[in-house]
């Protein structure tokens, strides 16, 4: 016990570190912030985070949400009570000043600190609600205009819609006939599953959802019935930034290592149930130590093989072998439950507010600069819209990272990529991890994603003096000096801006 609490108090003290040191001073009431003023799309973690990171640096900005302020914290404001992070809240320090009580917070500690971030930086006063974005264009001097004229005009946007929108929710063949009940992963406030058996479809995060649902309600048995082949990694924060440390972001000929450590440290005697052609750094893996854990006592089944349809009782199931790819052969059988947790995740948010020109291949998403940063406007950042798949987290300091980059790259032109160089950096990317199986940037680490961001500064002079300041948040008024200085020199030799 004594142990427990040092450990809590060290990471305290390691929290309040971060917030003293990187956390930019909120603006105080009424303050006039300068431009660039920013457009924000989306009131999630992520746009939240963005916006506050603006403001704090003195950067007007606006955000525009959807929904009503209910909506505020994205994702969080509509999954479960009983869902929390799976990977430590280490790794999900999505703004230096967030506090966390406990290691894996739930839904509503995670949703009080977006609430909280919001109000501390002011951002009520910068937030239209029941506003949706249907289009972004520029004006006749080259600055965005959301939707229309009356929203303002902005010279940069921060799209964060995130990549979970509405729940997917498919009809199975005869599922009509099922006499039990049928919910979405999403959708489990209120209901319980005390003494019933528990039929799971799917494999992925809404199946971590749906299983620490099962086990908040004393379900009597459950059985995960998924599709496809997935690594499942435990829940400690350790291996997860060991792995999360292939700076490839991809397969490489040492991968067998975590993969054969992973089959004799964690899955043990359950070995069966790790994949075998699929390759641990392809996809992104579900993050759960409970499930085997209700598996060696008896709790729980994990299934794999293909769903044919309902019956009255329960699943028609067609049982693969391991290795057997998506609809192989398999052992058909009855897989009997008295309710039905629909695991399918949700429909990815559209982007097409964008541009047409940001959709054109080859430089198509996830396939820009950084992945978020389209050739074609460099004054558009998608954060954490276009990942496919990773290993590591979405809540993190990239987040801050990115939005410090589109700051940069606004007020300074020297800074700022040219269309040429964006397109040779992502071609430059295909062509590092030409043997990904997915492509290049279908998925990465979160060591991968560092890398860019050090290249990305490394590789242009002019990007040093802000590297502090992209990293860390550290002071903006020596890099805006420089700028000066550099735009006074520019203007003599009858140079102009470029925008984009």
């Amino acid at each position: 016990m004594a142990e427990l609490h040092l450990i809590q108090w060290f990471y305290g003290v390691i929290q309040w570190l971060f917030a003293s040191l990187l956390s930019p001073t909120p603006p105080p009431p009424n303050a006039v912030l300068r431009r660039p003023r920013i457009a924000v799309i989306g009131a999630g973690l992520t746009g939240v985070s963005a916006a506050a990171h603006c403001v704090g640096h003195g950067f007007d900005v606006t955000i525009f949400e959807a929904g009503d302020e209910k909506n505020l914290g994205g994702i969080w404001s509509r999954v479960n009570n009983t869902s929390g992070l799976q990977i430590h809240s280490i790794m999900y320090r999505f703004f230096p000043s967030v506090k966390w009580d406990t290691g894996y917070p739930d839904r509503q500690q995670i949703v009080s600190q977006i609430t909280h971030l919001w109000k501390q930086y002011g951002l009520q006063h910068h937030t239209k609600f029941n506003t949706r974005v249907n289009s972004i264009y520029k004006d006749k001097q080259g600055r965005w205009i959301i939707n229309d004229p009356s929203n303002g005009r902005f010279e940069g946007v921060m799209a964060a819609v995130g990549t979970c929108g509405e729940p997917k929710m498919p009809h199975l063949p005869k599922q009509e006939i099922f006499k039990g009940e049928i919910f979405h992963s999403s959708n489990l406030d209120g209901k319980t599953a005390e003494g019933k058996k528990v039929l799971i479809i799917g494999g992925g995060a809404s199946a971590v959802e749906a299983l620490e649902f099962v086990v908040h309600t004393n379900a009597a048995k459950t059985a995960v019935l998924s599709r496809s082949d997935k690594w499942i990694i435990p829940r400690n924060a350790v291996v997860d930034m060991l792995l999360a440390l292939n700076v490839f972001g991809a397969e490489t000929v040492f991968s067998w290592i975590p993969e054969d450590l992973l089959r004799l440290l964690f899955y043990r005697d359950l070995k069966d149930l790790a994949p075998t052609k699929q390759g641990l750094f392809t996809g992104t893996p579900m993050v759960n130590s409970d499930i085997f854990h209700q598996i060696r006592e008896g709790n729980a089944d994990w299934l794999r093989g293909d769903i044919i349809g309902f019956t009255d009782q329960g699943i028609k199931f067609s049982h693969r072998a391991p290795g057997v790819p998506k609809g192989g052969p398999g052992r058909e059988e009855e897989v009997k439950g008295d309710m039905v947790i629909m695991a399918t995740g949700f429909q990815r948010p559209s982007l097409s507010f964008l541009p047409e020109e940001v959709f054109r291949e080859p430089y198509s998403p996830p396939n820009w600069y950084l992945q978020t940063f389209p050739p074609e406007h460099v004054s558009v950042c998608a954060n954490n819209c276009t990942y496919v798949n990773a290993i590591g987290t979405v809540g993190n300091y990239h987040i801050g990272i990115y939005t410090r980059l589109l700051l940069m790259f606004l007020v300074d032109p020297l800074a700022r990529p040219h269309e040429a160089w964006m397109k040779r950096w992502i071609d430059m990317t295909r062509w590092i991890k030409t043997k990904a199986p997915g492509g290049a940037f279908d998925f990465f680490t979160y060591s991968e994603l560092l890398y860019w961001f050090v290249f990305c500064i490394a590789i242009n002079p002019f990007r040093w003096k802000w590297a502090l300041f992209v990293f860390f948040g550290i002071g903006t008024a020596l890099p805006l000096a420089v700028i000066e200085q550099e735009d006074q020199i520019r203007n003599g030799l009858g140079m102009s801006k470029r925008r984009s």
